[in-house]
């Protein structure tokens, strides 16, 4: 187990002085992970999508933890040139990195499709870790041992995933939850086919789900925004939530371990078809040619 983050003296920690990049650091399990990171001496760079959102947290977390070291980087994940960009600038502050947190998600209400013709869930849920992750390989494999954690969800159990129709556009699952269980399950194929490519290289990648977390998460989703408020009352703080993370992100009981999917610190058995090689490899690939990364 664990210990509590807050606990922790950054002397002596295994993260002081590692770089740590956490996307949708704004609020919830991102911000409650970036400011564990910082705690614990690492060098944290937060992902936010608003500028003046992102300051403030920014400041927050710095003047919470006494960690000066503390940046922001601005991207609105759902557009993959702004991708590119964000990978682009880290690469020009920063020559390794040693942990990926892909945090960021959102749940939509309605079918709509971004400027990249991705569903907008599978855009921020699956598409921008897989094209951020690739493009910051190198850095990953500069910094190792490194870790990716993604943060993914019970509800990819529930997934359906065709890559005839990735965006779910000629299906019942084409928004909402079908569309976030969908995308789920997208990640955590992807986190399995990651760690594959990535072996022997010092750089491992897992998955784990967070719990009911009380997060902005469902912000778009105003269909269900009247039954999450109430449900709310009784899921986890984006603290409890964000242990898994931190947990994967720097315990020394983990280093090494690679292609799993984690609950509560423990290993769990995810759901039949997140374990469906072909279908990983075949996502791959779909994956490259949709977000432009085998041009790369």
């Amino acid at each position: 187990m664990v210990r509590d983050s807050s606990l922790q003296d950054s002397q002596g920690s295994p993260m002081s002085g590692k770089v740590v990049m956490v996307t949708g650091a704004n609020s919830g399990i991102g911000k409650a992970t970036a400011k564990a990171m910082a705690r614990m001496g690492a060098c944290v760079v937060m992902v936010c999508r608003n500028r003046e959102k992102g300051e403030r947290t920014r400041d927050e977390v710095s003047k919470a933890t006494g960690n000066t070291a503390v940046e922001l980087m601005v991207c609105d994940l759902s557009i993959m040139g702004n991708v590119r960009r964000l990978a682009e600038e880290f690469r020009s502050r920063h020559r390794a990195l040693h942990v990926l947190v892909n945090n960021a998600g959102s749940v939509f209400q309605g079918y709509a499709e971004t400027a990249d013709s991705f569903e907008r869930t599978m855009a921020v849920d699956y598409f921008s870790p897989f094209l951020l992750t690739n493009l910051l390989i190198p850095a990953l494999k500069e910094g190792a041992p490194s870790r990716v954690v993604n943060v993914a969800s019970v509800s990819h159990f529930g997934g359906k995933l065709d890559l005839n129709d990735i965006n779910g556009k000629h299906s019942s699952g084409g928004f909402g939850m079908a569309a976030y269980g969908r995308a789920k399950l997208a990640l955590v194929l992807f986190t399995y086919e990651l760690s594959r490519k990535l072996a022997g290289t010092g750089t491992t990648s897992n998955c784990m789900h967070p719990g009911a977390v009380r997060t902005n998460i469902w912000g778009h989703s105003g269909f269900v925004s009247p039954l999450v408020r109430f449900v709310s009352l009784f899921m986890r703080s984006p603290e409890k939530g964000a242990e898994t993370v931190v947990y994967l992100a720097s315990s020394p009981e983990v280093e090494g371990v690679s292609g799993k999917y984690f609950f509560d610190m423990q290993p769990r058995h995810s759901s039949k078809a997140s374990y469906d090689e072909a279908l990983a490899q075949g996502l791959w690939r779909m994956s490259e040619r949709m977000t432009g990364i085998s041009e790369t």
